[in-house]
């Protein structure tokens, strides 16, 4: 009796077998007891269909004393040697060092087992041992044996191996789901400056040893964020005289997506796309002990050209343990298809999300652009106090429709307009141009407004401009008593608001369709501002809410103008931003004061802050100074000459070196005077040395002595920022600096250095 799965130990339900009769072989190694073994053998034994090998320890070693017919048909040797040369278990079994340790570890254990092993037959063919253990226990017999019963479990194997790879395989699809599911949410986040290393982490921890993104500049790089204005990529750079083949370089340029592989062993030649991309590799190579020695390099597709490389490190194992093979303890090491797969939707997934921010970067630039170019540059109007607002609403990509022109006709007539044209993109800024162009060319020819806004209309209507406007055309002329006569149409706009006194007027006659639906002749009316008083054109930004209807909006922006008692145009300005907390759509906005009237105290309570958009122009540089003067004339401050020395040097060096539309800011900070100047060119300004035979160079040593300067990058370029000293501290000379780098407190930009300035 074999005992299976449990143990048989002498005395207690002993295995005793009776057998008659037997025989002895020649070559067989008799053990004691010899005879009850001979008795064991029958032909009954020889008739099981599974191998038996009774086994007995002699010499540190288990050898075959007993065997089966069926042992000899599954080892494939004769009985003799079995018994004989090849008693030994690893040698009739065709065991190997680790399956007979491990087959030596079951019998020390001295409790029946089982085990699956390889193994092979006599003529070298391979299998999958079965190997159900047992102690026995005969009469007469005292030593140790153990009865042996093997099966050939080969197909049983494969088809556990095969489910196994099945579960593993749908595990791994699973998985490869999972990532690409995530790569999408992340992507989602495009605008995070970690976007691609949060992928890359991802794809560590699931699927490859090491993977980073890596675009191709001027040199190569490995990325953490999409860049929606990256450096222009220099392939050309690496393609010199070429004698030998750059596969990075060729997949760079077939904008084809494929899996590249590449042999670190193998050296490329100096100078090429490959040799640096293997150099940024190969630290990560040595670093790993997971890393298969192998390099797979994926193109980041956008939609007509490559953006960039996924480059990956395989694992040698994707859970950390050998992948068994069917030919007995083989590894498969390398990165399985369904991970190949996911690296291929991730790069693919990754190139639509730059190329996307790239494209819309180059759209959203080329609206600005075009907007800001058609922007008008307020004229400065003698006799008048003019100040001029424009601010986008960034949810809308910052471009819009809404603009205002203040212009000089000539000697006695000012023009003034704002429109709206229906849209937040460049269709609409476009719309803006055109119609901006028009109203110009007829205000130039025609003195009546209404005569103007029907010329426009036929002419819009032949233009066929795909998008509705509104507007409001002013002209404004001298009297003889310093006050101005306003004559004025409008083209379905809200009606500009007069403000006399605290009391508001909406000036809403001459009221008309939009421009380009205007079947009747247009009318003109006029008005009369008095010295003193303020007239006020917006677009409806500045008063439309979501929950409220627009005439709700008209009523409270009137009730705010009744409260602005500020004596300069920028004051009354800041004070109804301030007060209308414009946030929800484009604001263009247009404030006229007619100098003189009551002068009241000045209000403490109102902002003591102002802000001028200029053009980089000469004449802003005057501009500046007299906003500088009004504003302190406004806060009541006095001695002005040192902050209308320092606002020009600053106007100077934006006209000069700087580009785009400048920021003028001024602010009265309880202590001082704070001057802000903001252009789009992000290089910073220095002092330069003195030298005698030098023609400029002095403007920011005149901003040194005057005051405490420094600057701060922004988005879109930077801000350079003074505050003026007291006279005590001036007179001493030298620039008493607040802080090592050059900023006040409460400033977190660098102090001077870099580009020249004047």
């Amino acid at each position: 009796m074999v005992t299976r799965g449990g143990s048989a130990r002498a005395g207690d339900r002993g295995a005793a077998v009776h057998v008659a009769g037997g025989e002895h072989h020649e070559g067989t190694v008799a053990p004691a007891g010899a005879d009850a073994l001979h008795r064991l053998r029958t032909p009954v034994l020889d008739q099981l269909s599974e191998a038996v090998l009774v086994l007995d320890r002699r010499a540190d070693d288990w050898h075959a004393v007993l065997v089966n017919a069926a042992a000899v048909g599954l080892t494939g040797l004769e009985r003799h040697a079995l018994l004989g040369a090849r008693s030994r278990v690893r040698d009739a079994l065709g065991l190997d060092d680790d399956s007979a340790a491990a087959v030596d570890a079951a019998l020390a254990g001295h409790a029946a087992g089982a085990l699956t092993l390889p193994a092979r037959r006599a003529d070298g063919g391979a299998y999958w041992a079965g190997i159900q253990l047992a102690p026995l226990r005969l009469e007469g017999v005292e030593q140790e044996l153990w009865s042996a019963v093997v099966r050939d479990v080969s197909e049983e194997v494969a088809n556990a191996q095969a489910q196994q790879g099945l579960l593993e395989a749908e595990r791994r699809a699973r998985v490869g789901l999972s990532l690409v599911a995530r790569v999408s949410d992340l992507l989602q986040e495009a605008d995070s400056a970690d976007v691609l290393r949060a992928i890359a982490d991802m794809l560590i921890r699931q699927a490859v040893a090491w993977c980073a993104f890596v675009v191709v500049g001027r040199n190569l790089r490995v990325v953490e964020g999409i860049d929606d204005d990256p450096p222009p990529m220099h392939p050309a750079a690496y393609r010199f005289e070429r004698t030998a083949s750059d596969p990075v370089l060729d997949l760079l340029l077939g904008a084809v997506m494929r899996t590249l592989r590449l042999d670190p062993e193998v050296p490329a030649v100096e100078g090429t796309l490959t040799a640096d991309l293997l150099a940024l590799v190969t630290p990560q190579l040595r670093r790993l002990r997971d890393a298969r020695p192998e390099v797979l390099v994926l193109p980041v597709l956008g939609r007509q050209r490559t953006l960039g490389l996924l480059v990956a490190l395989p694992r040698l194992d994707v859970d950390g343990e050998a992948l068994q093979s069917g030919d007995a303890g083989g590894t498969t090491p390398g990165l399985h298809d369904e991970f190949g797969t996911v690296l291929e939707l991730t790069a693919r997934r990754v190139g639509m999300a730059m190329d996307n921010a790239q494209l819309y970067a180059r759209e959203h630039a080329l609206a600005e652009t075009l907007q800001r170019a058609m922007l008008p540059e307020q004229d400065d109007v003698p006799g008048l106090d003019v100040w001029t607002y424009y601010a986008p609403n960034a949810e809308h990509a910052q471009v819009g429709g809404d603009w205002y022109d203040v212009v000089n006709l000539d000697e006695d007539r000012v023009a003034v307009v704002i429109g709206d044209v229906v849209g937040h993109d460049v269709e609409a800024a476009a719309a803006m141009g055109q119609l901006r162009s028009v109203v110009r060319a007829y205000a130039a020819e025609l003195v009546d407004p209404g005569t103007v806004l029907g010329r426009v209309d036929a002419l819009v209507a032949g233009m066929r401009i795909p998008r509705s406007a509104s507007l409001v055309y002013a002209t404004l002329t001298p009297a003889a008593d310093g006050a101005w006569e306003m004559a004025y149409s409008r083209a379905g706009h809200l009606p500009p608001l007069r403000v006399r006194d605290g009391k508001v007027t909406a000036l809403d006659g001459a009221h008309g369709t939009l421009i380009g639906f205007g079947l009747a002749a247009r009318g003109t009316s006029t008005a009369r501002l008095e010295p003193g008083d303020v007239l006020v054109l917006y677009t409806d930004g500045l008063l439309e809410r979501r929950d409220r209807p627009m005439r709700a909006g008209l009523d409270a922006l009137r009730d705010l103008c009744a409260r602005v008692h500020a004596p300069d145009a920028a004051g009354v300005g800041e004070e109804l931003l301030q007060l209308a907390d414009a946030a929800e759509d484009d604001v263009a906005l247009v404030v006229i004061r007619v100098p003189g009237g009551t002068e009241g105290e000045v209000d403490v309570a109102a902002p003591r802050r102002r802000r001028w958009q200029l053009p980089v122009d000469a004449a802003s540089i005057g501009r500046a100074r007299h906003a500088v003067r009004r504003a302190c004339a406004a806060w009541g401050i006095e001695d002005v000459a040192a902050a209308e020395l320092v606002i020009s040097e600053l106007t100077a060096n934006a006209v000069m070196h700087g580009w785009g539309r400048i920021g003028l800011r001024l602010q009265d900070t309880g202590d001082g005077l704070r001057i802000e100047v903001e252009d789009a060119n992000p290089a910073p300004p220095i002092t330069r040395e003195r030298s005698t035979g030098r023609v400029g160079g002095f403007g920011m040593h005149i901003v040194d002595r005057l005051a405490d300067w420094g600057w701060r990058p922004t988005p879109s370029g930077k801000v350079v920022w003074a505050r003026l000293r007291s006279q005590a501290a001036a007179t001493h000379g030298g620039s008493a600096r607040e802080s090592a780098d050059g900023n006040a407190p409460g400033d977190d930009g660098p102090g001077p250095g870099g580009e020249e300035r004047r």
